[in-house]
C-alpha cells in the first residue's frame, strides 16, 4: 500500500517505478483521484458548517419572531441536507476507487535494483559449488518413477494435474530435508518455530498483497471470496471466505498486523514449515512435468520483521541463511539479484537463489529472499515505537524461502544419483535418516 502524501510530493519517482511495470499513468491518476477527494471532503466540511450556521440562526429568528425568516433558513437546512447526501456519496465512491487503485499497485524498488524487463536482465551475484558433471543425467521424474518411489499417475486420478504421490524411502527423504532445514533456522539461525494456520481470512492476504491482484492464483476454502476486482478494502472482515496459504508468508507475517511491537524486541524472527497451496493461474503450460510447478508442496518459509533502518542489513542475513542450506547439502547454486521487471509484487529489492539441476544443464530457482520495506506493514497497519517516544512508524517486513522442500528433494535426487538410478543421501540428512546411505538399488 502506497502513501498518497508521498505520491504527491514525488509523482516522477512513482512514476518511473509504474510504468516500469506496466502501470504508466497511475501517479497521475492516483493524484487526481486524491483531488477530487480533497475536493468532496471540502465540500462536505462547508455544507456542514452552513447546516450548523443556519440551525443556529433558525433558533435566533424564532426568538424574534420572525417566521418567514425561520422558514427560509429551514427550507436551507433542507436542501443542504441533500448536498451533504450527494457529497457523502460522491467522497465514499471517489475514496473507494482510490484506495483500489492504491491496492493495485506494486512496491517502488530500492535504487541499487538493476532495470530490466525480465529474468534475463537479473545479476548474478556470487556462486557456490561447480555443477556436477553426470552422464546421461535422468531428470528426478524418470529416478522416482524408476525407483517405484514417486506416482503421478496416482496423484492425478485423485487431484489432477500438478500434484505427486511419494512413496516409502523418497518420502522419508522429503520429510527428512525438511526437518533438517527447520532445525537449520531454528537451532543454527535463531528464528523461532511457528505452528500457523493453514487457511486466513481476507484481510490477511490483502496484507501481504496477494489479494486482489493475485486471486485469480489462490485456493479458496469455501464459499466468501470476492472477485478480484470487487473488494471493499473497508469491509474485509465480512468476508466469510477462508484462503489456504499460499505461503506460510502469509500466516507469519500477518502475526504483527495491528499492533505496536516495542523497537527494542525487534527484529522478530519467525520461521514455518508448512505446505503451501497455489493455483498457479499464471503459469499455463510451464513446467508441466515433474515436481517443479506443483499446486501443493512444502515449504520452510523465513519472516523477519525490522525497525526501518535495519531491513537492508537483516535482507542480507537472510539471504545468507537460505545460502546455508543449499551450501550444508553441497548443493551448487548461484545467488541473482533480480532486475525491476521480475521482482514479485510487495518486494523493493529480491534475490533469488537458483539451484544446479543436472538434467537441465542450467540454474532453476530454489528460493526468493525479498525485502518488501513498509509495504505490507501499512496494508496491515503494523507499527514500532521507541520506549519513551510517542511517534509511532510502521516496520519493515521481510520473506523468503529456506527452501522450498519439493525443489530441494528434486535438486538433491539429481545432483546425488549415480549411473544405477541410485540417489545417494546427502551427509546432512544422515542422522535424520539414520542407517540409510541410498536410496534404491542393493
Amino acid at each position: 500500500m502506497h502513501d498518497i502524501r508521498a505520491i504527491r510530493e514525488t509523482p516522477e519517482l512513482y512514476e518511473k517505478a509504474w510504468a516500469a511495470k506496466g502501470r504508466s499513468g497511475a501517479a497521475a491518476q492516483a493524484i487526481e483521484l486524491d483531488a477530487r477527494l480533497r475536493a468532496a471532503k471540502l465540500a462536505l466540511e462547508t455544507a456542514q458548517s452552513r447546516r450548523n450556521e443556519a440551525s443556529k440562526l433558525i433558533g435566533q429568528a424564532k426568538a424574534k419572531k420572525d417566521e418567514a425568516e425561520a422558514q427560509r433558513l429551514m427550507a436551507e437546512v433542507e436542501q443542504v441536507k441533500g448536498v451533504l447526501a450527494e457529497q457523502a456519496e460522491v467522497e465514499r465512491a471517489v475514496s473507494a476507487e482510490l484506495q483500489n487503485l492504491l491496492a493495485s499497485l506494486p512496491n517502488l524498488p530500492m535504487p541499487e535494483v538493476p532495470e530490466g524487463a525480465d529474468e534475463h536482465d537479473n545479476v548474478e551475484v556470487r556462486r557456490w559449488g561447480e555443477p556436477n558433471t553426470i552422464a546421461a543425467p535422468k531428470d528426478h521424474v524418470d529416478l522416482g518413477e524408476g525407483l517405484d518411489l514417486m506416482d503421478f499417475e496416482a496423484a492425478a486420478r485423485m487431484s489432477g494435474a500438478r500434484f505427486t504421490v511419494l512413496r516409502g524411502q523418497l518420502a522419508r527423504l522429503e520429510r527428512a530435508i525438511g526437518q533438517f532445514m527447520l532445525d537449520m533456522q531454528t537451532l543454527e539461525h535463531g528464528y523461532t518455530e511457528v505452528s500457523p494456520p493453514l487457511m486466513v481470512r481476507t484481510k490477511a492476504m490483502f496484507g501481504t498483497g496477494q489479494l486482489p491482484k493475485f486471486a485469480d492464483d489462490q485456493f479458496v476454502a469455501f464459499p466468501g471470496a470476492q472477485a478480484a476486482q470487487t473488494l471493499d478494502l473497508d469491509r474485509l472482515d465480512e468476508t466469510d471466505a477462508r484462503w489456504l496459504i499460499p505461503t506460510a508468508e502469509v500466516s507469519l507475517t500477518n502475526l504483527v498486523r495491528e499492533q505496536i511491537v516495542a523497537e527494542e524486541e525487534l527484529p522478530l524472527r519467525f520461521t514455518a514449515l508448512t505446505p503451501s497451496f497455489r493455483a498457479e493461474a499464471g503459469a499455463s503450460g510451464r513446467d508441466t512435468r515433474g515436481m517443479i510447478r506443483q499446486h501443493q508442496f512444502y515449504k520452510v518459509e523465513l519472516v523477519s520483521i525490522t525497525a526501518p533502518d535495519k531491513s537492508e542489513e537483516e535482507h542480507e542475513r537472510m539471504v545468507g541463511c537460505a545460502e546455508a542450506v543449499l551450501k550444508a547439502l553441497e548443493l551448487p547454486f548461484r545467488t541473482m539479484l533480480l532486475c525491476t521487471g521480475d521482482m514479485g509484487f510487495g518486494a523493493r529489492k529480491t534475490y533469488d537463489l537458483e539451484v544446479w539441476l543436472p538434467s537441465e544443464g542450467r540454474y532453476r530457482e530454489i528460493s526468493s529472499c525479498s525485502n518488501c520495506g513498509d509495504f505490507q506493514a501499512r496494508r496491515m497497519d503494523a507499527r514500532t515505537k521507541k520506549a519513551g517516544e510517542k511517534g509511532a512508524r510502521f516496520v519493515h517486513s521481510l520473506n523468503g524461502s529456506g527452501l522450498a522442500v519439493g525443489r530441494t528433494l528434486v535438486a538433491v535426487m539429481e545432483n546425488y544419483q549415480d549411473e544405477k538410478g541410485r540417489i545417494a543421501i546427502p551427509q546432512a540428512l544422515h542422522r535424520y535418516l539414520p542407517g540409510l546411505t541410498h536410496i534404491g538399488g542393493e
